[in-house]
């Protein structure tokens, strides 16, 4: 017997063996090596020999600080104001150029608020990676739940056993098989500020009342359009895991839920949802993995803009290292988004784990 199991491990480890070679040379050992460039100066074509600079790199992106600006004042102790009345402040730069604020030299305004008198200012060693950063959180916080909700009402509606309803799990699966590339093209035309589908849609339903919108020109419209086609373009995927998920449930616990008198509600919340609780966190795990992963859409619709209002950890890691030929930033960002991800990944096992 024991013979029998040792050969049966040996045949599966040598199956096995090139997958785990391709995984280790070429996720695992590139991603050692991005961990010993963050740590250099190393750019591409450059002359200069590369330079041990240790978190150096780190400090450039994830430096932060918050300056006060208290209002500027005459002789008399008078707060000094402008034409207009509003209250004169000293220029940001008289701090961050000042040798005596070296923790702030070379720093930019990120944002600002007003307390009271005093204006508060969060300045950034690299305001466009903080940018980055939060509309990479913001992206995932909106598309997770929203797409893994509508994801599990399209499951839902086509969990049935009706004439014709692989016609409807074809149709909402359809986007998932076209290239994202592709898809990404195609909405730029809808998006179009000009002649757009959405536009004309949009004017047509409301009789010529609505004024045209540069939807990915507009830096209060561009994250959201990218966020609703992503949406969309995705949710066939998650649909077919809930789908799979609700196909496992067996059939006794909803005719068991049907004699009890259960509502249509009390089936979903008692029967239904708890039977799709694995498949939850899997759906939850994916979707996330892809928000932080998101690259084509913006590379393709936005290029990052407008005024850096779509730029992600993914498209600066790229623009970066291959686009501006910094091979240090790009890793150093790389690491960052690994972490992240590692520890939401590990929050989100612990936050789903069996009680």
């Amino acid at each position: 017997m024991a013979s029998k199991l040792t050969l049966s491990n040996r045949t599966g480890w040598t199956f096995a063996l090139p997958g785990f070679a391709l995984i280790v040379t070429f996720i695992v050992l590139p991603f050692f090596f991005a961990i010993a460039l963050s740590l250099t100066n190393q750019r591409l074509l450059s002359p200069n020999a590369t330079q041990f600079v240790g978190l150096e790199n780190y400090r450039q992106l994830l430096g932060l600080g918050v300056v006060t600006l208290e209002p500027e004042r005459d002789d008399a102790g008078n707060v000094v104001r402008n034409e207009a009345g509003e209250i004169q402040y000293p220029r940001l730069r008289e701090i961050t150029r000042s040798e005596a604020y070296p923790q702030y030299r070379g720093m930019r305004e990120w944002f600002r608020w007003q307390s009271g008198e005093n204006v508060m200012v969060v300045i950034a060693s690299d305001v466009v990676f903080m940018k980055a950063l939060v509309n990479t959180f913001l992206f995932v916080l909106v598309v997770a739940p929203v797409q893994g909700g509508l994801a599990l009402m399209l499951a839902l509606l086509i969990n049935q056993k009706l004439r014709g309803i692989n016609i409807f799990r074809t149709i909402y699966f359809m986007p998932v098989v076209v290239s994202i590339v592709v898809v990404s093209l195609l909405w730029r035309f809808i998006y179009d500020g000009q002649n757009g589908l959405l536009n004309s849609i949009l004017q047509g339903l409301t009789f010529g009342l609505f004024q045209p919108v540069d939807w990915l020109g507009n830096p209060s419209t561009a994250l959201p359009a990218v966020m609703a086609m992503s949406i969309w373009q995705a949710v066939g995927f998650h649909m077919v895991i809930w789908l799979a998920g609700l196909q496992m449930i067996s059939p006794t616990l909803y005719e068991a839920a049907a004699i009890e008198g259960a509502s249509k509600w009390q089936t979903f919340r008692y029967v239904t949802w708890p039977g799709l609780r694995n498949t939850a966190v899997l759906v939850l795990v994916v979707i996330t993995m892809q928000g932080f992963a998101l690259f084509a859409q913006i590379d393709v619709m936005t290029n990052g803009g407008p005024l850096d209002s779509t730029q992600t950890l993914v498209f600066q890691a790229v623009e970066r290292g291959y686009g501006k030929q910094d091979i240090s930033g790009g890793s150093t960002i790389s690491v960052i988004l690994f972490a992240i991800v590692l520890a939401i990944s590990l929050t989100q096992r612990w936050l789903t784990r069996e009680r």
